[in-house]
């Protein structure tokens, strides 16, 4: 059995940098918020223009210092690569291995690791493989995605929500409810699923894309590099990496935004295609098919102004946009369903039915799917099991976070009789719990003790309850969601959708 490579080496370069040469957090901030505006102004103004100095960028102190409080602020700062290194344990040696990494990439010398492998169930049962990238790698991939996303940005489509600044997963649902809703009535849905999207980008084609905007070719040799930098399995084998771009390090979901823009830019074509807003009117009163593309990473629906029929021909339309990228779509997963029948997207379930209290009238519903519920009850289930804790206050500590954050995404829709149903449940497996901590009480004394007021509460913590989450519509906030780079603020409209 071939044994696990150790991939042990030093935080500090060989060499004896300068150290003053970094600054302090909140100017390097400043000045990397500069250059970025400065990059992104540039690559608006000039669509095909092609950035040829952007490794030293890369390797300057102030980016390198956001780089590194963006990885160590990350929620996998406790997470070891295969040089066993964690962000949060490097400590007062910060500055050395900035200098460090900084050396080697003015010399030409980085070379990225190979990720760590680490394997998480998904609700399907099957298993997603996510690779962690080492400190440094992180730190290196945070600096590229800080030079490159201002560009990136300038090119990339409104209709195109994950993992892109000041956009959201609810923003894709506002725009979903806005195209099926009077007037715009976009009723056939296109729902599809790339399959093993991250696993499957094809290396060339993904930096041909990159290409278009990047002509520094020390900055490509990086990027490719981080492509090909391989995978140590949980079992201690090296596998290549000839496909794909490793869940888990920072810079993948913008690479993977590069590659899947091509969807984007397919539909925005078609779009511009049909002219201005009449002929787009007229078009539709002929009785031809419009079409707009929604999307959050790998997942997207497109919704149809038509018929069946035209949905149905996204099958073999949307397969040959994406099989230059080396991807397809998953036959399982990917379905055409009409608006009344409603779909599963982020969580949520859309559906067009009856207005509750007007005779007649249908509207857009979105709430949480049965999917999302069964997922958290999983979780409060598991976080209240009598061996979990030792203390009340211990449990509403950990099951706190969990109501709060599912409840907070829900918020935005037709929910409050799921947040009243969950209410009821995490209620009920706290009191199920305390009967089990302490099982010689009976309910009157448990109650008086541990329920004063039928509210839960210990330590000086009150259990979080979901009935007391406010009910807001979020605001479909149109095409012009600003960017952290643009010099000027601009009011969102809405999309044109005739």
């Amino acid at each position: 059995m071939q044994q696990p490579r150790s991939f042990r080496s030093p935080l500090v370069n060989t060499s004896e940098p300068n150290l003053d040469l970094f600054p302090e957090r909140e100017e390097a901030e400043w000045r990397v918020l500069r250059m970025q505006k400065k990059l992104h102004r540039w690559a608006v103004d000039d669509p095909g223009r092609r950035f040829d100095d952007l490794a030293n960028l890369v390797y300057d102190p102030a980016f390198l210092v956001v780089a590194w409080h963006r990885v160590r602020g990350n929620k996998g700062a406790r997470t070891a690569g295969v040089d066993g290194v964690t962000p949060r344990g490097v400590g007062g040696a910060a500055t050395d291995l900035l200098a460090g990494v900084r050396e080697d990439l003015k010399a030409g010398g980085f070379v990225p690791l190979p990720v760590r492998e680490k394997t998480i169930p998904k609700a399907s049962g099957k298993v997603r493989s996510l690779g962690i990238p080492t400190t440094r790698d992180r730190v290196v991939q945070a600096a590229l995605k800080l030079v490159l996303e201002p560009i990136f940005e300038a090119d990339f489509k409104p209709c195109s929500y994950g993992f892109r600044p000041r956009r959201r997963a609810q923003d894709a649902i506002a725009e979903i409810h806005y195209l099926a809703s009077p007037t715009r009535n976009y009723e056939w849905v296109f729902e599809a699923d790339i399959k093993a999207c991250f696993d499957e980008i094809d290396h060339t084609a993904l930096m041909g894309r990159v290409r278009r905007r990047v002509g520094d070719k020390r900055v490509l040799g990086w990027v490719k590099a981080f492509l090909r930098a391989g995978v140590l399995t949980e079992d201690g084998r090296d596998r290549e990496t000839i496909t794909g771009t490793p869940q888990g390090g920072i810079l993948s979901p913008l690479l993977a935004n590069i590659a899947l823009s091509v969807l984007d830019e397919h539909f925005a074509t078609k779009w511009e295609s049909l002219g201005p807003e009449w002929t787009r009117a007229k078009y539709r009163r002929a009785g031809g098919a419009v079409m707009k593309l929604v999307r959050y990473a790998d997942d997207f629906v497109v919704l149809i102004h038509g018929q069946r029929a035209d949905a149905e021909a996204l099958w073999e339309e949307v397969g040959a946009v994406l099989a230059p990228m080396g991807l397809r779509l998953s036959i399982e997963k990917t379905r055409v369903c009409h608006i009344d029948e409603g779909f599963d997207f982020l969580g949520w379930r859309i559906q067009r039915r009856t207005w509750r209290s007007r005779t007649g009238k249908t509207a857009i519903y979105t709430y949480p799917s049965k999917k999302s519920l069964a997922s958290v009850m999983v979780k409060v289930r598991s976080l209240t099991r009598r061996a979990k804790h030792r203390t009340l206050a211990d449990l509403l500590r950990r099951l706190n976070p969990t109501l709060r954050g599912w409840c907070n995404y829900f918020r935005h829709g037709v929910s409050s009789r799921t947040f009243g149903y969950l209410d009821h449940y995490a209620f009920w497996r706290i009191v199920g719990w305390l009967r089990k901590r302490h099982v010689g009480l009976n309910m009157h004394t448990l109650v008086r003790r541990y329920l004063p007021g039928w509210q839960i509460r210990a330590g000086g913590i009150e259990m979080f309850r979901p009935t007391g989450v406010a009910i807001e519509r979020y605001r479909y906030r149109g095409t012009k969601i600003p960017t952290p780079w643009a010099s000027a603020e601009t009011t969102g409209s809405p999309a044109p959708a005739a």
